[in-house]
């Protein structure tokens, strides 16, 4: 069995362990340079928070291990492919490579659809199911004015 399918297989036994101790039936492995840095499994039920799914608690205890939110070297093994949320958050993990086995039909079918939200998400915000309501407000605009000065101050 190559790395790719040695990974993922964890990834699944992690998932049914987690099954066994209340939490969903999604798991995730991230690696570096073939050694393990995060595993996870959903812990949506367990924690009550809904974003604590697998991907979620992987990324970001990678990012804590490693010490930085850039993960571009890492691969991501999941059980299932990564719905909206787990996606967008592993393109601003800058995570290249994601290796998945289930795909989003697989868990519609088991009662994990994600259809409304893929819908919703290339909508404009006034044409989406949740009220969204932008307000003028002045300054707002300055908190960028700011990022940007302190991260010149930085890098340069």
């Amino acid at each position: 069995m190559d790395n790719d399918g040695k990974f993922l297989r964890k990834a699944i036994d992690l998932a049914v362990a987690g099954i066994r101790k209340g939490g969903g039936p999604f798991a995730a492995i991230i690696t570096l340079n073939d050694n393990i840095v995060a595993a996870a499994g959903n812990r949506v039920v367990l924690t009550g928070d809904p974003t604590a799914h697998a991907e979620i608690l992987a990324i970001r205890e990678a990012a804590l291990k490693l010490k930085t939110h850039n993960l571009s070297r890492c691969v991501l093994y999941t059980t299932c492919e990564p719905c909206p949320m787990c996606l967008g958050a592993i393109y601003w993990a800058g995570i290249k490579k994601v290796v998945y086995a289930s795909d989003r039909h697989d868990a519609a079918e088991a009662g994990f659809s994600d259809n409304s939200i893929y819908k919703e998400v290339i909508l404009e915000p006034s044409n989406r199911e949740i009220e969204f309501l932008q307000l003028n407000e002045p300054d707002a605009k300055k908190v960028f004015a700011i990022w940007e000065e302190y991260e010149n101050r930085i890098l340069y």
